[in-house]
């Protein structure tokens, strides 16, 4: 598939912002919010909740870091990459919200819920700010 790597400012600045969040947030997982983070473990994983969540923190460092560095093509594939860790983990909030799981300042249903809804919105812009939108609709 050939793919126009072009971004723009802003979606480099989008690009930027989520990538950092990405090693923020594995760096959370751990370290100082890894309790809260085993409260996204839903029951059916087969690993330990701890070792779950340290496992996701280290690919979220490594995909926040190839988010910041990746360039051509190869930031296409990670957005597409991001995206799908996005929807992997989905099943983690919907884990806490049916289980009415207080964690990060979530601790009614309707912020729970709330939550539910920015989870495509994280796809969206993984795909957006990488360019991996704009490829996979030219695909077509």
């Amino acid at each position: 598939m050939r793919q126009n790597t072009h971004t723009t400012t802003l979606q480099n600045v989008a690009r930027g912002l989520m990538g950092t969040f990405m090693v923020v947030a594995g760096t959370g997982h751990l370290t100082f919010v890894r309790q809260d983070f085993q409260a996204q473990v839903p029951d059916f994983v087969p690993l330990d909740k701890d070792t779950t969540v340290l496992a996701s923190g280290v690919v979220e460092i490594a995909l926040g870091l190839a988010l910041l560095l990746l360039k051509g093509k190869n930031r296409v594939r990670m957005g597409i990459g991001l995206a799908a860790f996005y929807a992997a983990v989905f099943p983690g909030n919907i884990h806490q919200y049916t289980h009415h799981l207080s964690a990060f300042g979530l601790d009614t249903d309707a912020k729970r819920l709330g939550r539910l809804f920015f989870q495509p919105v994280l796809i969206g812009t993984a795909l957006w700010s990488t360019g991996a939108l704009h490829a996979l609709k030219k695909r077509k």
